[in-house]
């Protein structure tokens, strides 16, 4: 199905109407068809593009500087104003189709200040955005400056692209403290690894991410953090900057095997349960297995964590441990032992609460994401640096996909093809059946926010 042409020009944009308006299809192909005949590149240092942009440019200065005035150039109503144009001075700017030479006015007295091209601007419309977009895509300042000389015939310095990417740090600083709701039922945390430069040598650390879902089952990123030591003095402040930022009660909390973390969390919501992820549970035990045995002992592995209940679970784990499998794998039998504690919880919800808390794949399919775009980065230089890049990367990835779902507003859901929300903003599935679950469990802690 596709839109009708009705349709179609009440969307479109004011700006392209115009250009319908004053430029027609096949005086665009004249155009085109000039420019190639020509030899003429788009964009770029000689380019048609910015001929284009510059006359207009200009166009607008002058008539900025005819407004301030008062008078037109040549009126003789200018005469004895006490001000007049005192000619022009030439300014470079940095755009999106490349630099531009511009001819600037002036005024004798010195007074014109254009709202078009600000005094000291040297970048132009959304360049800006390009830079932090390309940044937040995992493209080093070097690649950037690279990248626009190549394609724009724009060269800015290493200290100006590192200026732009670092102006978003106050946005981060902000989102980082902002206000969170008082209740989630679930939080998730899952972790990836960030290069950092310590002094004269780079160390691997892990960025952690928490996910929160609200009581209508809605998802959000609570924060980011890089853990620069272990144990629980890092997991104690994590805690606490949540309780600060107002979170007053959790319900479960999902996460990896973490030192230090089960502590901080009970110490800093008592009645919270901290569950293993399952998922990370198989897979640490599925080291110690080689690649030729992992199918079945796979499959010697799921009666545990699909048993009904912690006594039925502790039998299968008791008949894995005295198997075959059980006695060629000790240590995927002690993977099991050491974390029972944080994966009984698991056992005592039902089957749609378990398929909520089974995984942190809510954050995985974000970090998987995030990964393709830090690959290639080499190191960060410091913690700053790398929750800065995660951050713009969420953003950028949402902001993606947020514009390809609104390219296929009217289109019948069975035929978009545009992603969902990737975290922010996305629902839980199945979330009534497992908040009917929580409210059954935690009666007393549910009523009071729902």
């Amino acid at each position: 199905m596709t839109m009708t042409k009705e349709h179609e020009d009440s969307v479109e944009p004011e700006a392209r109407k115009l250009r319908r308006e004053l430029f027609g299809e096949e005086l665009l192909d004249q155009l085109m068809a000039s420019v190639g005949e020509r030899g003429v590149a788009l964009t770029g240092e000689g380019g048609f593009l910015p001929e284009m942009i510059k006359a207009v440019l200009e166009r607008g200065l002058q008539a900025e500087l005819t407004e301030h005035l008062g008078y037109d150039k040549g009126d003789r109503a200018g005469h004895g104003s006490g001000n007049s144009r005192n000619g022009t001075s030439p300014k470079t700017v940095a755009t999106e189709v490349g630099d531009l030479r511009l001819d600037q006015p002036r005024d004798r007295n010195s007074t014109f200040a254009s709202a078009l091209i600000p005094k000291g601007a040297r970048r132009l419309g959304g360049l800006d955005e390009i830079i932090i977009s390309l940044y937040a895509g995992g493209m080093t300042i070097r690649d950037i400056q690279h990248h626009l000389e190549s394609t724009l015939g724009t060269e800015l310095s290493h200290e100006t692209i590192s200026k732009i990417t670092d102006a978003v740090a106050d946005e981060v600083l902000t989102w980082q403290n902002r206000p969170l709701e008082s209740f989630y039922p679930v939080i998730y945390l899952d972790a990836l690894v960030v290069k950092i430069r310590d002094g004269a040598h780079v160390t691997n650390r892990h960025a952690h991410i928490a996910v929160g879902v609200d009581p209508d089952g809605v998802k959000h990123v609570l924060g980011i953090w890089v853990q620069a030591n272990e144990g629980a003095k890092f997991w104690a402040s994590v805690c606490a900057q949540l309780a600060n930022r107002g979170v007053k009660d959790v319900l479960i909390v999902c996460c990896d095997g973490l030192t230090g973390f089960p502590e901080a969390i009970e110490a800093t919501w008592p009645l919270a349960a901290v569950q293993t992820c399952v998922v990370h549970l198989i897979r640490a035990s599925m080291r110690f297995v080689s690649y030729t045995d992992r199918k079945p002992v796979a499959a010697a592995l799921k009666p545990i964590y699909t048993a009904a209940n912690e006594d039925a679970a502790l039998m299968a784990f008791t008949a894995f441990a005295d198997s075959t499998w059980g006695k060629k794998y000790p240590a995927a039998v002690a993977t099991w032992e050491n974390a029972w504690d944080r994966f009984i919880p698991f056992l005592a919800f039902g089957p749609a609460l378990r398929k909520v808390i089974y995984t942190t794949n809510s954050i995985e399919s974000l970090n998987y994401q995030l990964r393709k775009v830090i690959k290639n980065r080499g190191h960060f230089p410091n913690d700053a640096a790398a929750v800065k890049l995660l951050w713009l990367a969420i953003r950028n990835i949402e902001d993606k996909r947020a514009r390809e779902r609104a390219k296929e507003a009217g289109v019948p859901k069975g035929k978009r093809k545009a992603p969902g929300k990737l975290v922010e903003g996305a629902t839980i599935q199945g979330w009534k059946a497992a908040l009917g679950e929580l409210a059954l469990v935690y009666p007393d802690r549910m009523n009071q926010y729902l």
